[in-house]
């Protein structure tokens, strides 16, 4: 299908109503306008029936206003009603200048600069609104499935005084669900640009398999250190603790970053760890609030070094160093984990004897400093012996580092990997993700 007519309604909405912020500057202000919008179908599924589903249009601008070296900034929802939204933004301008008249000078100020324009749009191939509960739930006859199916337009935009301008709009889906039996659940994914009943039908002939051998006999495991394989689901929740501070320039020079020591030098990970910020994916635009962007590809980790941390322009002034186009938060956007050599069908005989995880949850650091993560086990978790999977095991605790997991103990990835995509909700449809192998990992640590 191609774009509704809501992108193209949303652009020239965008352009009017940033003409009219823009014009209204008085000649020592500067400013940055950033565009959230989105057309989402909403379907809800329990007990593979529709529970619930609602479409939602909305759109939300925010306003980054500098002054005399103080920058104050605002958000607010649209009406998409020209004439309302640019009375609107005025009167948002005008509290912000009142707070900046408050504010005291910000000696890390990112000036508002021109950092050129691009445009990206993204056709999807998706689903007809009134196709989309005989597809999804079709396939899944027989099966007590619960979840979320959201698909539609997402637009993000960024303008400046100085000229700039970027456009991003995609076309995406996500089906995130989960399969019961009784007590018993698997949770599976599927999501991209275009739907494919045929890798749909794959998708939940995985998730029936895997629920099929939670039948098997409860398995009790004791605290210890076992031989593990992680899914690439596991392995993504487990990357994605990076994003908490570890690959954060200004984390690191505070002194609180996980990944001090793979900075300074001092510690390294296991030479098959490939990492980039990838946005090749098409997950995400490659230009952050301030509108900088990004390379479309950026070395983090290579061979098991650090190769670079995130680096916004406010980390790059407050601490003198070159800025790659990061967001404010420094967390990576769409990272991307290189395959090894592990064939899928090879994982249950490689593992030998063990746990197959595929998934974690509730991941937190343990100990920052020393990259510990800890965690639970979740869904779909089985112990194995001797290449066959025994049965389901009761939830466990794990608590490893990322150093030793990632690093010595890291015996292999797989060659097949996986995008886990954002699939936040919360104020918006979210944007980003990650792509990543399988992991089997020696003498993998849980606690309870």
């Amino acid at each position: 299908m191609s774009h509704s007519p809501f992108v193209t309604t949303v652009r020239q909405h965008f352009d009017a109503v940033a003409d009219c912020v823009l014009q209204s500057l008085h000649p020592e202000e500067a400013a940055t306008l950033n565009l959230n919008a989105e057309e989402t179908l909403f379907v809800r599924f329990n007990n593979n029936r529709v529970r619930q589903n609602t479409n939602v249009e909305q759109i939300a601008m925010g306003l980054q206003l500098q002054g005399a070296g103080r920058t104050a900034a605002m958000s607010r929802t649209l009406s998409g009603h020209v004439e309302a939204d640019c009375a609107a933004m005025l009167q948002m301008l005008t509290q912000c200048r009142d707070e900046l008249a408050v504010l005291p000078p910000d000696p890390h100020q990112v000036s508002v600069e021109n950092h050129g324009s691009s445009d990206e749009t993204f056709s999807g191939q998706l689903l007809a609104p009134d196709a989309v509960v005989d597809a999804v739930v079709g396939p899944a006859q027989g099966c007590d499935m619960a979840g979320l199916y959201a698909a539609g337009s997402i637009v993000r935009a960024n303008r400046n005084s100085k000229g700039q301008r970027h456009w991003f709009a995609t076309q995406t889906f996500f089906m995130d669900y989960s399969l019961y039996n009784g007590s018993r659940a698997v949770k599976g994914s599927y999501a991209g640009t275009h739907w494919e009943p045929a890798q749909w039908v794959a998708n939940l002939a995985h998730s029936k398999h895997l629920l099929a051998l939670m039948d098997k006999p409860l398995q009790t495991v004791k605290p210890g250190q076992y031989r593990t394989y992680l899914a690439p689901r596991a392995v993504a929740d487990l990357v994605g603790m990076m994003g908490w501070n570890a690959l954060s320039a200004s984390a690191w020079k505070q002194g609180r970053s996980p990944f001090k020591k793979l900075a300074d030098k001092e510690s390294r990970l296991s030479t098959q760890l490939h990492i980039t910020e990838n946005f090749g994916l098409g997950l995400t635009p490659r230009f952050n609030t301030l509108g900088e962007v990004s390379a479309p590809a950026v070395p983090l980790i290579t061979a098991g070094e650090l190769s670079t941390l995130l680096i916004s322009s406010r980390t790059s002034k407050e601490f003198g160093l070159v800025a790659n186009g990061a967001n404010e938060s420094e967390a990576p956007r769409a990272l991307d984990m290189a395959p090894g050599s592990l064939e899928e069908k090879d994982v249950l005989q490689q593992l030998g004897t063990g746990l197959y995880l595929s998934n974690l949850h509730y991941l937190n650091w343990s100990d920052p400093v020393s990259a510990r993560v800890t965690g639970m086990t979740r869904y779909a978790c089985f112990w194995v012996e001797n290449g066959e999977i025994v049965g389901p095991i009761k939830d466990m605790r794990w608590d490893e580092s990322l150093y030793d997991a990632l690093g010595d103990k890291l015996l292999a990835l797989t060659t097949h990997t996986a995008i886990d995509p954002a699939v936040d909700t919360y104020y918006h449809r979210a944007l980003g993700g990650s792509r990543t192998p399988g992991a089997l990992i020696d003498n993998f640590t849980f606690t309870l």
